[in-house]
Formats: structure tokens, sequence, C-alpha cells
């Protein structure tokens, strides 16, 4: 059975789409069958594995979700991309973000996502959707498809804050709309263990949520190898597999096979 885990914080710069990758690659290295769903109108998970140019792709999240959307007949197979590492993704680019106006008309609009990840779902052992930082409708549509929600969150006071409406969001989805739906965990990312806010930040985390919703035992250090990851189109464990990033990803990777 295909696992789906939705990577979402509406805050931008919470390590989303470099932990959907590396988790991603992380699984496929322990032998899954893993796909990414790049679901955010940036592009930023489609950039970071190498496909920089996510504009002059001919199909994408949005085209697939166009075929649906007006009943089309289509190959659900059509337009995943392949990368080096062992993992496909479906491509995203700026089209999403005008289809995500779009969808505000159309019945039953939360399961578009969900139909498409349906028909792939056979051939994945994971699926891994990379949500936009926001809690819009395409986010919604993350959460209606997937099987948990896995929350990035920077060691920081207003990202923390900030985590109340995402929980309110999950909770309103698990009500109305996907009572499968569980919370993978919260995941801090970019923590500095030499700096006394940042343990004060872990701590509060750990206190307010390990025993409601769960926190991964794993946080990801704060390093400029994670970010030149991106910029290359590889992963962290190629970029530079004996770092601590690489480490702490391979750590996570660890704790969701487990679950």
């Amino acid at each position: 059975m295909c696992k789906i885990i939705a990577i979402a914080n509406q805050k931008g710069g919470q390590s989303k789409s470099t932990t959907a990758v590396n988790l991603a690659i992380g699984l496929a290295r322990h032998g899954e069958k893993v796909a990414v769903i790049d679901a955010d109108p940036q592009g930023s998970a489609t950039a970071s594995l190498g496909f920089v140019e996510p504009d002059e792709l001919e199909i994408t999240l949005a085209t697939i979700l166009g075929h649906i959307i007006n009943e089309e007949a289509f190959d659900p197979k059509a337009g995943i991309l392949q990368h080096p590492e062992g993992i496909d993704i479906v491509p995203s680019n700026i089209e999403l973000s005008g289809l995500e106006v779009a969808m505000m008309n159309i019945i039953s609009r939360e399961y578009l996502m969900k139909e498409y990840v349906d028909m792939i779902s056979r051939d994945y052992s994971y699926i891994i959707i990379d949500c936009s930082p926001s809690l819009g409708m395409m986010t919604i549509n993350a959460l209606v498809a997937a099987t948990s929600v896995l929350i990035p969150v920077t060691a920081q006071f207003l990202p923390v804050k900030g985590l109340q409406m995402l929980l309110h969001t999950v909770t309103m989805v698990q009500r109305r709309l996907n009572r499968q739906l569980t919370v993978e965990g919260i995941l801090l990312s970019m923590v500095d263990m030499r700096s006394n806010y940042s343990r004060d930040i872990i701590s509060k985390v750990r206190e307010g949520y390990a025993d409601t919703i769960g926190v991964f035992e794993t946080y990801i250090p704060m390093s400029v190898k994670a970010s030149e990851t991106s910029a290359e189109g590889i992963s962290i464990f190629s970029h530079c597999p004996h770092s601590k990033v690489a480490q702490a990803y391979e750590a996570l990777t660890q704790e969701v096979l487990a679950k």
C-alpha cells in the first residue's frame, strides 16, 4: 500500500522542498519506489531536482489537473520525470497558480489531486507532496490526497507560533474531507544547537506537541550544504554524504520507515 505524505507549512522558508527532495531520495536509497508531486506554483522541488526551467515543460501538475477538471482522458504517467537518484517527479510551474484560482468554481474541488494520486499510487510505495507556502486550495487538495502530513518548522518563535493555524487546517480536513489523515510529525529544521534560543524553542515544541501530534527525534541542522544541493539539482546524499545534514536526513528517513 502506498503511503502519501504531504509536506506542509503555510510559512515560506521552512525547508519544505529541501525535506521533500531529501526524504524522497532517502527512501529510494532504502529500496522504496518513490514519487514527488510538486504542488507549489514556484516549482521549488522541480528546480531542486535539476529541472531548472519548469515553465518550459509541456506537461506539469497543472496540465494533469486541468484534464481532470475538464473530464478529459489522459495518460497518468505522461509528464512524470525521472531523477538520476532513483525517484520520479510530477513537476510544477507558475501555471498551477492560475489553475488554483479556476478551481474555486469546480464541484468537489478539494478532491482533484486525490483523483490523480489514486491513478498513480499503485506504482509507488511512497508519494511525497511538496505543498506551497499557503493554506490555499492546492494545499487542501494535498491534505485530502495524503495519508499523513509532515510539518517542517524552523527553530524560531514566529514559525512555531504559526503552527496553530496549520494544525487547525489539518483538523478541519480530518473532520470534513479526509478522516484517514494523520500527522506524521513536526520536523524541526535549520537548527543551530550552539544557540540557547534554538534549544529553548526545541524544548518548547517538544513539550507542547510531542505527546499529542508528535515531534521527530531527528532535527535538521542549519547548514549551507543543504542550500547548495538545490542549485546542483541533487540530494544532500550525493552532494555531501558525510555531512551532519546528510546524517540527519538519513535518520529522518529511518524514522519515517519505522512508522
